[in-house]
């Protein structure tokens, strides 16, 4: 239901509450319960003592916590403090309002907190109200700190301090969250070292404007999935449709943005992960099960894999691997000319609740509990630099990216991968200290910066200023950026054999589209309101923003294009798009895996980091610091 009919509900509510007799049982006029808003600003009167609270209504998502709120304080004006008197209240109001509307009675003072007997009528309303507010940990600090003070007579039980002080703090902290910043922690180092993991962060959501929620009615300050018992944090009941409220800037070129995955909106669900997925790309998981299944399936790799079996003996998980690996190297027609049959059939399995993961013992299977539809705003959030805005041209060659024909910024602590032949440090601290180049525990003289020979190059991950410092202190030694050898010949229109299984797994995810982390063909970033002409060379690019993004069913038919049921030659865009890339180049999924960035899934720009802490503690060093 649109969140539009909730406001249309909520302006009905004072009616269906007969508010308009009730008011003159609490000694207000009749007329004031017939004025739209100003109803609820007595109402809130009455019931709280804080009529401005009127004002929270108008936020989806704090809406229904407030309507409850103004709901179960006017009840209980009129003697209804039950546990049942309190579900009621919060849930469904109108046996009540009808019983005060009916019955006469005059609202009550205050409840009077030295009298035991009206203390015990509202004891187990109240504390139901504070598990709502915060299940069992209310609990245990209302009553640990009631445990070790004296209660001081005429003054509000613990339990309703308590939740009082909690309610009012999860409405403002709600708010804060979802329209003016929210804290965010760094996961991963595809960002790395401009942002490092355990960094912490304020996103500005101003600076963009804030997004109005498409999915309101959820649990209070957690994003998809609430902690320890892995269960979704929101329920579609209400929903609204894309709106962003005008903010002070727009998304500019280098900003540093956190939004909403792209390619959240199937996800596998499995609640023994910490998050509750089996990783985020469900289509990238597809494709990978398509080929395993045609590897396990297919006559072609039935026939590799007794011809591997005449030649020596094999454990299954050694011949699946070598299977693979003649497979990609030699031809995958087969594969390819069934390629939709094969994803279908992917598609079905891992939607029973099964999944291989490809390991270095072979594949694992692992159960799960199917897959789940994500809204919008409630897929993973990602933050990484935006490199590409609407209407940008954009390529990489050789690992440098250009925009609109001329090199991108490099900005200073961004990491590049290098390959440099009889090259070696010494010592790995010297490594870090010197050249800022981080050796992973157990890497070092095993395939790190240190490994020496003239056929194996050594790997170099280091920013812009190091690799200034290793030209100067090994001037011998040549440092080239690493290209992604997947295939030769990055002109060629039709790559063979196992290439374009790896073009499945980089945007735009089409067998017949050469791409690479580190070579990338020309492309146009859309832009609002601008019309092109489709064709073969450009409709892989732009298929997924056609028929998901922007909701339309399109059939594709010997280059033939049908659009919502018309055949047409031209798509005009609905929304801008936008193209993200981690600073550390190779090793960030981003827009190089899944592609463009809609309007709607921007959250807001990542401005600053409040705290930083690593294996050595805090990063004192880090703390408030601008992000660049």
């Amino acid at each position: 239901m649109n969140v539009l009919y909730f406001y249309l509900f909520l302006l009905v509510h004072p009616y269906l509450a007969m508010w308009w007799k009730s008011f003159e049982q609490a000694g207000r006029p009749t007329w004031e319960a017939l004025i739209p808003g100003y109803n609820y600003f007595i109402a809130f009167k009455l019931g709280t003592q804080k009529p401005f609270w009127t004002l929270l209504l108008i936020f989806p998502g704090v809406h229904l916590v407030m309507w409850s709120v103004v709901n179960l304080s006017y009840i209980r004006r009129f003697g209804y403090f039950s546990l049942i008197d309190t579900i009621q209240g919060i849930f469904f109001p109108y046996i009540i309002l009808y019983k005060i509307a009916t019955s006469g009675d005059k609202i009550l003072p205050e409840t009077n907190w030295a009298n035991s007997v009206e203390i015990g009528k509202r004891e187990w309303g109240d504390h139901l109200v504070l598990f709502l507010a915060l299940p069992v940990i209310g609990h245990v600090i209302a009553l640990g700190i009631n445990a070790v003070t004296r209660d001081k007579p005429g003054k509000k039980t613990k339990v309703k301090e308590w939740g009082d002080s909690i309610w009012f703090a999860l409405v403002a902290a709600l708010v804060i969250r979802t329209y003016v910043f929210e804290p965010f922690k760094i996961p991963t180092g595809s960002m790395e070292n401009t942002l490092l993991v355990g960094d912490f962060l304020f996103v500005n959501k101003v600076a963009y404007g804030p997004k109005v929620p498409v999915t309101p009615v959820s649990y209070p300050l957690v994003h998809n999935t609430v902690p320890w018992i892995n269960v979704k944090s929101y329920i579609g009941i209400e929903t609204s449709n894309y709106t962003r409220v005008p903010g002070y800037s727009k998304v500019n070129r280098n900003d540093v943005v956190v939004f909403n995955y792209p390619a959240g909106d199937t996800a596998i669900y499995d609640p023994k992960m910490p998050t509750g997925l089996m990783g985020h790309n469900y289509h990238e998981y597809v494709n990978k099960e398509a080929f395993r299944m045609w590897l396990e399936e297919s006559n072609y790799a039935n026939n590799i894999r007794r011809e591997l079996s005449k030649q020596q003996r094999y454990t299954s998980d050694q011949l699946m691997r070598e299977s693979q690996r003649v497979i990609m190297a030699g031809d995958m027609k087969d594969f390819f000319s069934n390629l939709s049959s094969w994803k279908n059939k992917a598609r079905e399995f891992i939607a029973s609740g099964k999944t291989y993961i490809q390991t270095q013992e072979g594949p694992f299977l692992v159960e799960h509990y199917g897959i789940i539809p994500r809204p919008v705003d409630k897929r993973e959030n990602y933050i990484k630099r935006c490199v590409g805005i609407p209407g940008d041209y954009l390529e990489i060659i050789d690992a440098q990216l250009y925009v609109n024909g001329k090199k991108a910024k490099s900005f200073e602590n961004q990491l590049f991968r290098y390959e440099a032949y009889d090259f070696s440090l010494g010592d790995p601290e010297r490594a870090w200290e010197r050249y800022g180049i981080d050796i992973p525990a157990g890497q070092y003289n095993r395939g790190g910066i240190t490994v020496q020979g003239d056929t194996i190059p050594a790997m170099v991950f280091v920013n812009n200023s190091g690799l200034k410092k290793l030209k100067t202190d090994f001037p011998n030694v040549k440092f080239e950026p690493y290209l992604e050898d997947q295939y030769s010949d990055i002109d060629s229109i039709v790559p063979t054999g196992g290439d374009r299984y790896e073009n499945l797994l980089h945007f735009p995810n089409d067998p017949n589209v050469n791409n690479t982390v580190s070579d990338f063909h020309k492309f146009w970033v859309p832009k609002k309101g601008a019309t092109i002409t489709l064709t073969e060379e450009n409709i892989p690019y732009y298929r997924r923003i056609i028929s998901v993004y922007e909701g339309h069913s399109l059939v594709e038919n010997d280059g033939k294009y049908i659009i919502d049921g018309k055949a047409t030659t031209k798509y005009t865009f609905e929304m801008n798009y936008y193209w993200m890339m981690g600073d550390n180049r190779y090793n960030s999924a981003d827009s190089r895996m899944w592609g463009f960035v809609p309007e709607d899934h921007i959250v807001g720009k990542a401005s600053m980091v409040w705290m930083s802490s690593g294996n050595d503690g805090i990063r004192w060093d880090r703390v408030f610091k601008g992000i660049e």
